[in-house]
């Protein structure tokens, strides 16, 4: 039995695509049924050409392609033999350079945008149907010397979901602009136009420092000019013998530092923060009875998925997603909890690196961008690495080819405070992907557990299942504060479906924000809302919730949308900028209590109370004092205090509540 996260597995696997063969369930819609996009030639080149390709969700996931009209959706029907043509035209042609193509779409699962600059794609189809999609780690594919690059999304029935990607290559610069219903812009801008030649520029250049053979993951075209440069994952694909040995000297750097010594992962799960030392009896890096893990070999830490990080429980592999991440950024040497004390300045600084990735990062002009498959892998309130957007009330996606239209570097921000607003669980997650192990033209299925789907969306888990992570919503609650971010609720993404697991619930997002322990519930040890155990850390205090910016201040879950678009109606109001210091206090001072669990609420009340019928006391007790007083107080002043209060511990109390 396919389902839809199969088969979505296999497309990254293997570049094949096909319906899943379970019917998924419903939930109620909240985003429109069709979104507008709007494509832009930003290159040199009149002949760009782009694709929109999916599962479409309203159509029980039936392979979807749209036609070059871009409104006409086409939904192939199965072949009779494997490598049959397309029967519709779907090169969406973009124009000249500076032109933009708007096209339509349905809700989409698996989908991705497609590029080709001075020729066109070729898809095929196999029995099923199944849509054979170009490879760049193929090099019989017919697409295989022409400049093409692709970004990901998903749009549901709750969300819009997009990033541009870099897990397998990088070639032609794609940007992107999402607008919602109130009028909020959110962007990410990617590479510039001579991003590709930066990169390949970059990558000879650290070859030359180290002899790594960085510059081996150069694909040149016939003439020699730069066509792609592959991630070292897909290099290795190519190339079993590239970089071999490569991180052996850092990981035993990693394994000397923590024999004897303790490693902290923050699992940001479930399973709270787990310490790990090396075992010197089988030289394992042993995280008690959640298990231990080999020595990762490059292979193992480029794919964040295989030898030592192949592992089989949902505690592992949310250990694993972190240690991946550490390994690709060089950090474990300088920081022992990961991947709370984690920081971005720090990330590829040791000489033995990822550093593709670092290059990548180094190019994007605002530093973001999936370079490898845990890259979004950070502190629970850390800035965003991944390249990702998205929103539930989507209105117009920009999607920009050949650079931004703007080279404006913009300040870091952090997807999880947009995804906290959007009253979802923070941190977006990745699967393994984009490893094409398996060649063009495959159609097997893989081991990867299965996830909700779109407008019907499929929040069912079956409990055999053994996915490359947990589900976000953990034992199929199907929860809207379980939210995959990456994928909105059908796609698991790569490790935020490792934040929950074993059925448990996690805490309301609202009560994640402020660096709370995002183990949800159950952690034991800490301040508790409801009973429930917080993983052994506090919540955020007041004070740091009036410290944060108005537009990413949150709502709890039942204040929810309300609040998010009263927010933003202020926020794109035209006095808003002249009112912004008294709006901004009035706001956070109101959130405060919005945040609060109904205890802490409780608590302030009674006490605001107390202090103000003790105020209105204070009358009869100034009274009663010198009623008392004037009987002789044997001070020898005449039974008066020097101030007209009691005394208190040497201090006149009165003159501290009360001055006179």
């Amino acid at each position: 039995m396919s389902t839809l996260d199969k088969v979505l597995q296999v497309q990254q696997d293997t570049s094949v695509l096909q319906a899943p063969s379970t019917s998924p369930k419903t939930v109620s819609a909240q985003t429109d049924s069709t979104l507008s996009i709007a494509l832009v030639n930003n290159t040199s080149s009149s002949n760009v050409y782009a694709y929109i390709t999916g599962l479409a969700s309203q159509k029980n996931n039936a392979v979807f392609l749209l036609q070059s009209d871009g409104s006409t959706g086409y939904y192939p029907t199965s072949p009779s033999s494997t490598g049959t043509a397309l029967s519709a035209n779907c090169a969406i042609k973009l124009g000249a350079p500076g032109s933009t193509r708007t096209v339509t779409i349905p809700q989409i699962a698996g989908g991705r945008i497609w590029f080709s600059r001075d020729a066109t794609l070729t898809f095929l189809l196999n029995p099923g149907p199944a849509l054979v999609e170009p490879s760049v780690t193929n090099t019989s594919d017919p697409n295989y010397n022409i400049f093409w690059d692709f970004c990901e999304f998903t749009f549901n029935a709750y969300q819009l979901y997009i990033n541009i990607t870099y897990v397998d290559f990088v070639s032609l610069p794609i940007a992107l602009k999402l607008q919602n219903t109130s009028g909020t812009v959110t962007t990410v801008q990617g590479i510039p136009s001579n991003g590709l030649d930066t990169v390949c520029a970059a990558l000879k250049s650290q070859t030359a420092s180290d002899g790594a053979g960085w510059s081996s993951l150069i694909v040149p075209t016939s003439s020699g000019a730069n066509l792609r440069a592959l991630s070292p994952n897909s290099g290795i694909v190519m190339n079993s013998s590239l970089f071999k040995g490569y991180y052996q000297s850092y990981v035993n750097q990693v394994w000397s530092k923590y024999t004897g010594s303790k490693l902290q992962v923050d699992t940001q799960a479930s399973y709270g923060t787990v310490s790990g030392s090396v075992d010197t009896s089988t030289s394992k890096l042993a995280f008690g009875d959640a298990g231990a893990f080999a020595q990762p070999s490059a292979a193992d830490i480029f794919s964040c998925s295989t030898g030592a990080f192949a592992v089989d429980t949902d505690e592992l592999r949310n250990i694993a997603a972190r240690l991946a991440a550490a390994f690709n950024r060089s950090t474990l040497l300088i920081d022992s909890l990961q991947p709370d004390n984690e920081v971005v300045s720090t990330y590829y600084a040791n000489s033995v690196t990822n550093h593709y990735s670092r290059i990548l990062h180094a190019t994007n002009l605002d530093g973001k961008g999936y370079a490898f498959p845990y890259d979004d892998v950070g502190p629970s309130d850390g800035a965003d690495q991944s390249g990702s957007l998205f929103d539930s009330n989507p209105k117009l996606l920009t999607v920009t080819v050949g650079g931004p239209s703007s080279s404006t570097r913009s300040a870091a921000v952090s997807a999880r405070e947009h995804a906290v607003r959007q009253g979802q669980r923070p941190a977006g997650r990745r699967e393994p992907q984009h490893q094409r192990v398996v060649r063009r033209g495959s159609g097997g299925t893989s081991p990867a557990d299965e996830s909700a789907s779109e407008s019907n969306l499929d929040l069912d888990l079956d409990s055999d299942s053994t996915y490359h992570g947990s589900s976000s919503g953990g034992g199929g609650s199907g929860s809207i504060s379980d939210v995959d971010l990456e994928k909105g609720l059908d796609i698991p993404g790569k490790h935020e479906e490792l934040l929950v697991s074993s059925g448990e619930k996690p805490l309301p997002s609202y009560l994640l924000r402020g660096g709370g322990d995002r183990s949800g519930l159950g952690g034991g040890g800490g301040a508790s809302v409801g009973g429930s155990g917080l993983g052994g850390k506090t919540l955020s205090s007041s004070s740091s919730l009036l410290s944060r910016p108005l537009n990413s201040f949150p709502a709890p879950a039942w204040a929810g949308r309300t609040v998010t678009s009263a927010l933003e109606r202020l926020e794109a109001s035209p006095s808003y900028a002249s009112m912004k210091p008294v709006a901004e206090f009035v706001v956070k001072f109101f959130g405060v209590f919005l945040s609060m669990s109904a205890r802490a609420l409780v608590s302030r009340l009674t006490m605001a109370l107390f202090l103000v019928l003790f105020y209105l006391a204070l009358p009869a007790i100034r009274v009663y004092s010198g009623l008392g007083a004037s009987a002789g107080d044997g001070d020898g002043d005449g039974g008066h205090n020097t101030i007209g209060g009691p005394v208190v511990d040497g201090v006149n109390a009165t003159s501290i509540l009360h001055p006179v």
